[in-house]
């Protein structure tokens, strides 16, 4: 196996966040992996929202930074938690989905046939076919998600992070989305994920980011995700930053 090339790695670099008074993340070191899959996992109010907000550039460090080493795009998707999208706008799926096309058309120029061709497959990849004039206020949390996901294929990022996918949907969506995220892995995107769902890091995910407030580990899964780590994530959660 070749040797990997650090110098198109993510480098985070002593990153700090604060929300007033109150810290978030304290310290956070390291380097994220082109073409990695890895999970961000910890107790509540750990800060992996905030972790991956950084990462996506939404939220400003208060020191510290990150660095994309990007040699060609340095281009990311980012979907939010479900709670966090306001579900009563009067948009439907098709106008949701179209949208991961506009860094490359822009938002208000009309779609040619092939960009409607791009869309039609999107959704036809999420398993929503035939929903497309739906209002999006009408779906349930599965197909909310899936929809989301679907702008996610458009955008075409070769960074992709994802807050909490999985919550507040049933086991077969949870299935079907996985599947693309590992089939976005095997094309060679790098993917971010906040998860709770600790088998499921397991049994997919390669690299494990251990958050509470600070890095409580960070590397292969198989590794990181020892009962000795989540109990000293609590505890540093509890503990309060040092």
């Amino acid at each position: 196996m070749p040797a990997h090339d650090h110098s198109n790695n993510i480098i985070i670099n002593d990153l700090h966040v604060h929300y007033g008074a109150t810290i978030a993340l304290n310290g956070i070191k390291g380097e994220i992996e082109p073409g990695s899959l890895t999970a961000v996992v910890g107790p509540n109010g750990g800060g992996k929202s905030t972790f991956i907000k950084a990462l996506a550039g939404i939220l400003k460090p208060s020191t510290g930074g990150i660095i994309h080493q990007c040699k060609d795009t340095c281009d990311s998707a980012y979907l939010p938690q479900y709670t966090a999208v306001d579900h009563d706008f009067p948009v439907t799926v098709e106008e949701v989905i179209s949208m991961g096309l506009w860094r490359k058309i822009g938002a208000f120029k009309g779609f040619s046939k092939d960009n409607r061709a791009l869309i039609h497959k999107a959704t036809r990849q999420v398993g929503l076919e035939g929903m497309e004039q739906r209002l999006i206020k009408t779906l349930s949390g599965g197909q909310f998600q899936r929809m989301l996901f679907a702008r996610i294929i458009l955008e075409d990022s070769s960074l992709i992070i994802l807050d909490e996918p999985f919550t507040a949907i049933d086991v077969h969506t949870s299935e079907a989305l996985i599947k693309l995220i590992e089939d976005w892995h095997k094309s060679g995107k790098t993917i971010l994920l906040v998860l709770h769902d600790l088998q499921m890091a397991k049994k997919y995910f390669d690299k494990t980011i251990i958050l509470a407030r600070e890095c409580i580990a960070w590397g292969d899964t198989k590794k990181v995700l020892t009962e000795d780590n989540i109990s000293l994530s609590y505890q540093n959660l509890l503990r309060g930053p040092s």
